[in-house]
Formats: C-alpha cells, structure tokens, sequence
C-alpha cells in the first residue's frame, strides 16, 4: 500500500474510534428518560452539611455587577493589577484569604478552603480575568469571572465534603500561561481530584442558524439557535461531565462532549484553561457559550455588559453552582469507573 493511501487509511480509522468514543460516553450521561443515578453518599459530616439537593440560589444582581465592575480592558500589567485588586477585595469580602501566585510575566489569584473529610482532593474552580488589547471582556471573560465570585459568596460558609479552591488565571489569552504555570507546578495540582474551568457564559442568541459548530466535531448540537450551554470534558473523568446532566427545565439546556485522546483531532476544544490540566492527566471541564461560534462580540471593543444576557448569564452560572454543590457533596475520585 502506497505510503499516502495507508496514512488516510489510518487517519480515518483514528477518526471513527473518535467518534465512535463520542457517542460511547454520551451515553453515560446524557439525560435518561429514568431518574438520574443517585450520587453515592459518604460519611455524615458536620451540622452545617450542604445538600446536593438545595444548592444556594444565584443571586443575579450581584453576579452582573461583577461583570459590570470587571468590564474594562484588562490586557497591560496595570490594567490586569487592577482586576487582581478587585478580584481580592471581593474574596476578602465573601470571607476567604487569597493567596497570589506569581509566575513568569503574570500573577494568579488562588483561594481554597478545606473540606470535612480528610481524605478527599479538592475541586477546583477557575476563570481567567485577562482579555485581549482592545477589549473591555464582558463575556470574555468577566462573565466566567463574576460566576467564580458567585460560587466564593455562595460557599464560603458551607461545610462540604471535598475541598472547594477558586483560582483566577492571568494570561490565558496569551498562550493559556496563567493556567500552565499552575498546572505545571507539582505542588498546586498534587491535590486536585478535578476542575471546572469557565470560559464566557453571558452571551445567547435566539434567531436560528446564530449558532455555529467547530469542524470536526461529529456531533450535532441541540439547536441551530444559541441558547445552550456546551460543556467540555475528557473521557477519563466523566463524573465530572456528569455533574452537568439533566438540567432543571428553567435553566439552560447542556451539550456535554466527552473528548476522547485528549481533544487531539478537535483542537478547537482545546483552547482554554482546562487543557494545560488534560496535559498533567487531570480531570478537567470546560463550561462555554461556545465564544466565537455564537458571540459576534468576540475580541472586540464591543464585548460590553450590555451585550449580555442576564437571564442565561444568572442560568449558566446556577447551573456551574448545581454542578459544584454536587462535586463538593462527594469524597469518591473523579475518574471513570472501569467497564
């Protein structure tokens, strides 16, 4: 066989593995016209012990005066030492104690608390608060930033099972730094079970064909509209795509993908801050109103808090904390139990 025709050959053979690993893991968790499995209980815990069932509600107000606040160019080092300033003052505020992590040419935003057991990793939850020159970053990414904040005032007084951290990286728009520079480093991630990663959630368009897809990707989405949230996650932690399954009928739906080897033959799902911790073998998902594929907005001088939607803003936020509390109510590994 020529050495062109045995390399298409084996291209399309890698290609429907791909695919056929798609609909495999859509299968486990995509919504069952059954009740959903019931989340395996661990070991009573303290008084204040959070239930999975009553997540705290979002309080919509606030989380759009975050991005109302955080929606200004946050590209130079003083523009970015700004946002930092701001992030820390409304962690203080929500009782927790950040801690910066400087690394080459950024500066991350790491806060964490402790869980009642033990034994348990944490769950962390980002966001990255730079943007690109030029851009005041409503929905990329105040919009993913002022949810973290949500989740911080949410939680901050909770007793859960597995530790809750919440980092804000720098730099993601310049090559993923802030999040390669933690994911990278030994010692903040020797103690993550998993990560949820949020990148744009304020942005829904409602006429049909807004909504476009990635090439590639075999899977079609819900709807030729933009009014669903898409998480990504890798198919060796789907307990954490998992968490995002069934959602209430009052909030938005979600396209959950299980991206097998690692997003190799879908780059474009490789594009945020959740990749660099795919890289170390670390669960990890991406929580998007899919950016560029719905949002005209995109690295624009026009992406402002007036181009928001606050209803699916509020909607995909309450859907991150549902995720959340149910993660945070577990001390059991993140990973995908063997067939």
């Amino acid at each position: 066989m020529a050495q062109g025709q045995w390399l298409k050959k084996r291209l399309l053979i890698i290609l429907l593995l791909t695919t056929a690993a798609l609909i495999l893991g859509l299968q486990t968790f995509l919504p069952a016209k059954h009740s959903p499995t019931p989340i395996a209980k661990t070991a009573p815990i303290a008084a204040m012990t959070f239930s999975p069932s009553l997540p705290p509600t979002v309080v919509p107000d606030r989380l759009f005066r975050q991005v109302q606040s955080l929606a200004f160019e946050r590209y130079t080092p003083a523009q970015r030492q700004q946002a930092r300033d701001y992030i820390v003052a409304e962690l203080q505020a929500a009782g927790w104690v950040p801690s910066l992590i400087p690394f080459q040419g950024g500066v991350n935003i790491l806060a964490q608390r402790p869980g009642q057991v033990r034994t348990s990793n944490s769950l962390l939850v980002a966001a990255h608060y730079d943007t690109v020159a030029g851009s005041p970053g409503a929905d990329d990414n105040a919009s993913g930033v002022a949810t973290v904040l949500e989740i911080a005032h949410l939680f901050a007084q909770q007793s859960t099972a597995r530790p809750l951290q919440l980092a804000f990286f720098d730099l993601e728009e310049q090559n993923l730094q802030g999040s390669f520079a933690f994911a990278n480093d030994p010692q903040q991630r020797a103690d993550l079970a998993g990560v949820i990663v949020l990148e744009m959630l304020g942005f829904a368009c409602h006429t049909p064909g807004c909504q476009r897809q990635p090439q590639g990707l075999p899977i079609t989405p819900p709807s030729d509209k933009g009014d669903f949230l898409v998480v990504v996650g890798d198919t060796e932690h789907l307990p954490l795509l998992q968490s995002f399954a069934q959602p209430p009928p009052d909030l938005p739906a979600v396209l959950a993908l299980p991206t097998p080897m690692k997003g190799l033959l879908t780059p474009d799902l490789l594009r945020s801050d959740h990749a660099p911790f795919w890289y170390q073998e670390i669960g990890a998902v991406m929580v998007t109103d899919t950016a560029n594929f719905r949002n005209p907005h995109y690295h624009q001088p026009s992406d402002t808090p007036d181009t928001i939607d606050r209803p699916f803003l509020s909607g995909a936020a309450q859907l991150v904390v549902n995720a959340t509390a149910r993660l945070l109510s577990q001390s059991t590994p993140l990973t995908t139990p063997a067939q």
